[in-house]
């Protein structure tokens, strides 16, 4: 069985959404590369870029793997073997939880700490030169997550109600 094409219209729509769609995906690909192009100009090379992050999102938090997935910080690699590594090199703390001892939450140490410093300096030079140069302008930025989070919204919507 054959699906129709659609009609023209939902043609340029759907070119649209693909493109949209590469385009997110390129542009974490790419945020990951100057994540860990940072870290290689700082010569910080035992954290890679999807550590950082996780290091950045966590912040002042306390948090379990499992947030960390819900709240949208697993970044495509395996949360459980990151944060284990992290805990392993002592940029992060972990103790069982008192309540649910199989779950373990985990918050930043020093050490941590420091690496989530450096990622929000990067990503302030990245504002202050997306500003600058007149890349994106605070209204813009608005509209794009606005749209964005529409996106996330529909996509959520449809894993909730598949079944």
């Amino acid at each position: 069985m054959t699906t129709p094409l659609p009609a023209e219209p939902d043609r340029a729509f759907m070119a649209g959404y693909l493109d949209t769609l590469a385009l997110v995906e390129r542009l974490h690909r790419l945020l990951l590369d100057l994540i860990k192009d940072e870290f290689e100009r700082l010569g910080v090379l035992e954290v890679n870029a999807v550590q950082a992050l996780l290091l950045f999102n966590i912040g002042d938090n306390e948090v379990t793997a499992g947030e960390l997935k819900s709240r949208g910080y697993y970044q495509g690699s395996n949360v459980s073997y990151n944060l284990k590594k992290l805990v392993e090199a002592g940029y992060m703390h972990h103790q069982r939880c008192q309540i649910d001892r199989r779950s373990v939450r985990v918050r930043l140490t020093p050490k941590g700490q420091e690496i989530r410093r450096t990622v929000a300096a990067l990503f302030a030079r990245h504002a202050d030169g997306l500003r600058a140069k007149g890349v994106l302008e605070a209204a813009a930025l608005d509209d794009i997550t606005t749209a964005l989070r529409r996106m996330e919204r529909f996509w959520s919507d449809q894993i909730r109600y598949i079944y």
